[in-house]
């Protein structure tokens, strides 16, 4: 009998805890569920008007007084800048620079978002990509949803590979240093690389860089890329970055924060861009401008030639309230050797520079902005990849492109193992 009670006694002791560990991770999924809708809640805000994208995606307008940056409680009275007091001279008064070196043709269509093709978004709203319940389930944490991770910037004075390789992330790049800028600008060619996980990604864009690559970096980025992670799907995307400390508690992508405030209702940041350059097929790209406002003092981002779409606030960050120390230009990918191996994720085209036009992808026209804001060809630019085997840069520069160079690569291959 005594054996029996004891055995009945541990049933229930087990019973006991088994229920108690079913209803903490029941309360646990229940408290992540709140917290992820909380956080929906503050990211969406009430549209004045809802357009549905052909590839998915819900675009909101919101009131421009009612979008994300007005969450910074430095800019509760904070009076939007609906123009940039200057641009940059050159900007508009320059040829452009559409011819190609040789070979292949450069397609004039420009390049618009998908969502475009059902609606635009009223006078005094701006268009947000809004964000699903499952965007944010596939963060690591509802606190690094729209986050990069730390460590995820090119440094090329390093002598230390593994100082840069900590992260995975591996970087085909061309560089300048040494001089105080006060913007940069590209024009940038269009592709959708192939991601081999969806832990990956694959982007080309330029970094504004200001203090050193400690925990107080201040960097502010634009560019196109494809993330599974952030967005659900392999469409090329337009989006930007900002931190001013190293990735680390500030920042994020696009709207997913308090920080840049968007003045623009044709474009939404993480949106879809279409059409696609294609293998020795048409050719599309897009230009970046951004550049330090003299007078206030802001950040501006311009897309294409006449497309100003919002600035970041210069209390936002350290070094860059004064100017840059850096700009990078390229292509950076998330190696996360997959079975051990060297990904397959593509970078650009995902062919090498070599390859040359139509194959391979580019970026033309680079320039800074000098102390006098003036659009400037860089000097001494320099180039840096981790492994030139997975992927490569090589620079040019000649009468009709200006400085420019070829970028990417195939990832896994015989050589890149």
């Amino acid at each position: 009998m005594g054996c029996d009670s004891t055995v009945v006694l541990v049933l229930c002791i087990w019973g006991f805890y088994l229920t108690l560990l079913s209803s903490g991770s029941r309360l646990g999924a229940s408290r992540h569920k709140f917290e992820v809708n909380k956080h929906l809640n503050l990211l969406n805000k009430p549209p004045v008007k809802t357009i549905q994208s052909p590839d998915g995606d819900i675009i909101d307008c919101v009131h421009i007084s009612k979008q994300p940056a007005f969450d910074h409680p430095f800019l509760k009275d904070h009076k939007i800048q609906m123009r940039p007091n200057f641009h940059p001279e050159g900007l508009f008064d320059e040829k452009e620079l559409s011819e190609k070196p040789k070979g292949g043709s450069n397609a004039a269509t420009p390049i618009t978002q998908l969502w475009h093709a059902n609606g635009k978004c009223p006078e005094d709203t701006i268009p947000i990509r809004r964000t699903k319940e499952e965007d944010v389930l596939r963060a690591s944490s509802v606190k690094r949803y729209g986050r990069k991770k730390h460590r995820s910037i090119p440094k090329p004075r390093s002598a230390d590979p593994d100082l840069i390789n900590q992260s995975g992330h591996q970087h085909a790049i061309a560089y300048v240093e040494g001089d105080k800028y006060y913007g940069a600008k590209a024009t940038i060619n269009v592709w959708e690389p192939k991601i081999q996980q969806p832990n990956e990604f694959s982007l080309s864009q330029l970094w504004v860089l200001g203090g050193s690559f400690g925990q107080d970096l201040n960097s502010i980025e634009a560019g196109w890329q494809v993330s599974p992670d952030l967005y659900g799907d392999n469409n090329t995307r337009l989006f930007t970055y900002w931190t001013s400390d190293a990735y680390q508690a500030t920042g994020c992508y696009n709207l997913l924060c308090s920080g840049f405030i968007q003045v623009n209702n044709n474009v939404a940041m993480g949106a879809s861009i279409s059409p696609i350059s294609e293998y020795s097929n048409s050719q599309y790209d897009i230009s970046i401008t951004i550049w330090k406002d003299p007078k206030e003092g802001h950040w501006w981002m311009q897309f294409g030639n006449d497309l100003v779409l919002g600035y970041w606030p210069s209390f936002l960050f350290s070094y860059l309230a004064d100017s840059a120390s850096m700009i990078e230009w390229g292509g950076e990918i998330v190696n996360s050797e997959p079975n051990g191996e060297h990904t397959s994720t593509q970078m650009g085209s995902g062919q090498f520079p070599e390859q040359g036009f139509g194959k391979s992808s580019y970026f033309k026209n680079i320039q800074v902005v000098d102390s006098s804001n003036n659009l400037k060809s860089p000097k001494g630019l320099g180039t840096f990849t981790e492994q030139s085997n997975c992927y490569d840069v090589q620079t040019g520069s000649n009468d009709n492109w200006g400085h420019y160079f070829y970028y990417g690569g195939p990832g896994k291959n015989p050589n890149c193992p």
